[in-house]
């Protein structure tokens, strides 16, 4: 226990030092990042955290198992996320999708194995995947500011409050078989962060990793809560234009 407190006050230590040394000149600052010194910070524990640990566990599970192996097992944790979607399709007053997800959940944890196969894919039925946080933002509650979470990543400060509930709507989070859940979780974090490999080369790329992250997160999450056709940036064509204008003339 000790111990642990002590890697506690080391970590809050760390991003403390971080922090004071990160400074954000007022012109560069987004509206949607007002705590962009303490993300950045963030940021680089996370990085540190995951070079130590996740990303080489990953690649060694690149190397060491099968691709149809990997395929099913993301197909296994993938179809245990299905149920939150029927929840909140519903909830969300998308009655027709709620029920296609569970038709999807029903065919794949009989028909493919408990999900190792995706045989709903196979067969055309469409998928639709929804959280708890995207339900929030379609009943009206606003993004919140950009939030770096120690080791979750990137987050809206709405999604991040409602992560203890997507956790709850999982079907391995109730599993009583606490040895085998373990080992489980442990499996489905190594496979998200071998998905996340073939990200790396965008982010190297990147003259500022940090940003990179924050605006494909919030662009991809917008795209996710507008279920593809998110509305347009009235602010970002008036600016376009305004510089097609200045440069006409």
């Amino acid at each position: 226990m000790q111990s642990k407190r002590c890697g506690a006050v080391a970590l809050v230590a760390l991003v403390a030092s971080l922090c004071a040394c990160t400074t954000i000149p007022p012109e560069q600052r987004s509206d949607t990042d007002p705590w962009e010194s303490m993300n950045r910070s963030l940021y680089k524990v996370n990085v540190a955290v995951d070079n130590a640990t996740a990303k080489p566990l990953s690649k060694g599970y690149r190397k060491i198992v099968p691709k149809p192996v990997r395929k099913g097992i993301s197909n296994f944790f993938r179809n245990l996320t299905t149920p939150r979607s029927v929840v909140n399709n519903f909830l969300q007053g998308k009655p027709k999708r709620g029920v296609s997800e569970f038709g999807r959940f029903v065919f794949n944890s009989t028909f493919g194995i408990g999900g190792l196969i995706d045989v709903a894919s196979i067969g055309g039925m469409e998928e639709y995947r929804e959280d708890f946080g995207q339900t929030a933002a379609v009943w009206g509650m606003p993004d919140g500011p950009y939030v770096m979470l120690p080791f979750f990543g990137p987050r809206t400060l709405r999604d991040a409050l409602f992560i203890p509930v997507d956790r709850a709507a999982n079907p391995l989070y109730h599993y009583d078989n606490t040895s085998v859940r373990d080992k489980l979780r442990v499996l489905r974090l190594i496979d998200l962060r071998y998905r996340l490999l073939a990200t790396e080369k965008f982010l190297d790329d990147s003259k500022d990793p940090y940003l990179t992250t924050r605006e494909s997160y919030l662009q991809n999450r917008n795209y996710e809560v507008y279920d593809g056709d998110p509305p347009e940036d009235d602010d970002f064509f008036d600016e376009f234009l305004e510089d097609d204008y200045e440069e006409e003339n």
